[in-house]
């Protein structure tokens, strides 16, 4: 490693240790209360499953995992999203490396993506959504390997099994880039036979398959719930003729707001868009199985459906972006004058935990102001009055009773909504509006 690799490894990691900081101090500070998605999931968490309702469970074990450490610490959870941020962002980093073989070109990828909205303003909540990036970039890297070697070693195989079972099961979206990287495989054995087949291919989908079984056994026992769920949020069942064309333009207009910021940088590194696409291009190809493919995929979901596609679905998509656009417009990059771009860089980095705090601060009606913590305190004075059991488990939707499963020392398991029968099985209860809390 040269003294100038070094030093540019070093910059990388002051970016995402002061990354990591940021965005886990500015909202622990300015929050009064943990964001909606992440008490919900800290109430599956409470009463762990195989799937529920929404999603599928990874999202509700790691969290379970970070409480069983830290309890209800609301900093813990922001740097739990942190922390799977910079995961994804060391190994676009490491990808890069292997793609350019070049430590700046690999840091500038980097830099790029966190301009985008989805890796700095969005990361302090914790779901389902920032529970897919490391899986995303774990699987996408391990996958490079593979496909950038001749003699396939079953390690990689089976990482890539594995990580692509953990991301399948934090969202099933995730289906997305495994069809994109299959499609590129089939393309490259079936079609160019430019590869042969290995019997450690196999090796990817039994890992996949055994490790998704407990969860596939839970979704046929439930009926198939979470993809209902899924469904009913595209809107697909009142689509109608004119839906077909007006979502995926909707989808495509977001998606070109959102990465305005990243195209401002692109503009700034650089001056003149002059690029060729050479399908024979090794690495191109691969770069535009993991970039293009899953959104173009998407596209023609909402096109063919009529389906409304969500933004933030959309917030693994673009990680290894910064890459694909280095690698086609590299010839163009004049690595001696970056100046320009890294002022950009600093701009947009201080912008966005600065537009964070600001509105977190001077907005009074956000989720992120209710008195959780307070409420808890209160509940349990009351119910101390009357009984000397421990509460143990608490009824309600998943925001108010997810608040007092969270922030109540005992932990109540959260069990869903109120039902007399259910409430006839405690020993104690206690029921206040909507809520009510018990002992077994």
């Amino acid at each position: 490693m040269t003294a100038k690799t070094k030093n540019i490894d070093n910059v990388f990691y002051i970016f995402v240790i002061s990354h990591l900081i940021f965005w886990t101090l500015i909202p622990s500070v300015t929050n009064q209360n943990l964001p909606l998605d992440t008490i919900e999931h800290l109430a599956w968490g409470s009463n762990l499953d195989w799937g529920y309702s929404k999603h599928p469970p990874m999202v509700a074990v790691i969290l379970e995992i970070f409480y069983q450490i830290f309890g209800s610490q609301d900093w813990a959870y922001y740097l739990l999203s942190q922390i799977f941020v910079i995961i994804s962002f060391y190994f676009i980093f490491k990808f890069s490396k292997e793609i350019f073989n070049n430590s700046l070109l690999s840091l500038i990828s980097v830099l790029l993506i966190e301009t985008i909205y989805f890796y700095n303003f969005t990361t302090p909540e914790f779901n389902v959504n920032v529970c897919e990036l490391p899986f995303w970039s774990l699987t996408i890297y391990f996958s490079w390997r593979i496909y950038n070697t001749k003699k396939i070693k079953f390690l990689d195989c089976f990482l890539v099994g594995l990580f692509a079972a953990f991301g399948f099961l934090s969202k099933y979206l995730f289906l997305y880039l495994l069809v994109s990287i299959d499609l590129l495989f089939i393309y490259l054995i079936f079609i160019k036979n430019e590869r042969k087949f290995d019997f450690k291919y196999l090796i990817i989908i039994e890992v996949f398959l055994v490790v998704l079984i407990p969860h596939l056994i839970w979704l046929y026992k439930n009926d198939f719930v979470t993809i209902t769920y899924g469904l009913a949020r595209t809107g697909l069942e009142q689509s109608n003729l004119i839906e077909h064309i007006k979502y995926p333009f909707i989808f495509l207009f977001k998606q070109a707001g959102i990465l305005i910021p990243f195209f401002i940088m692109i503009w700034i590194l650089i001056k003149k868009f002059k690029f060729k696409f050479n399908l024979k291009d090794k690495k191109l190809l691969f770069l535009l199985a993991i970039n293009v493919l899953p959104f173009v995929l998407m596209f023609l979901t909402s096109f063919i459906t009529g389906s409304k596609i969500r933004t933030m679905w959309m917030t693994p998509f673009y990680l290894f972006l910064g890459t694909f656009f280095v690698y086609i417009f590299q010839s163009q990059i004049n690595i001696n004058k970056l100046k320009p771009f890294f002022m950009g860089f600093v701009f947009f980095f201080f912008l966005s935990p600065a537009l964070y705090a600001y509105i977190s601060i001077s907005n009074e009606n956000k989720r992120t102001d209710y008195p959780g913590k307070e409420i808890a305190i209160k509940t349990q004075y009351a119910w101390d009055q009357q009984f000397k059991s421990k509460i143990n488990v608490v009824f309600g939707d998943e925001w108010v009773g997810g608040n007092l499963s969270y922030h109540l020392k005992s932990r109540p398991v959260w069990e869903g909504v109120v039902e007399r029968d259910k409430l006839d099985q405690l020993k104690d209860y206690m029921c206040l509006d909507n809520i009510c809390i018990g002992s077994r």
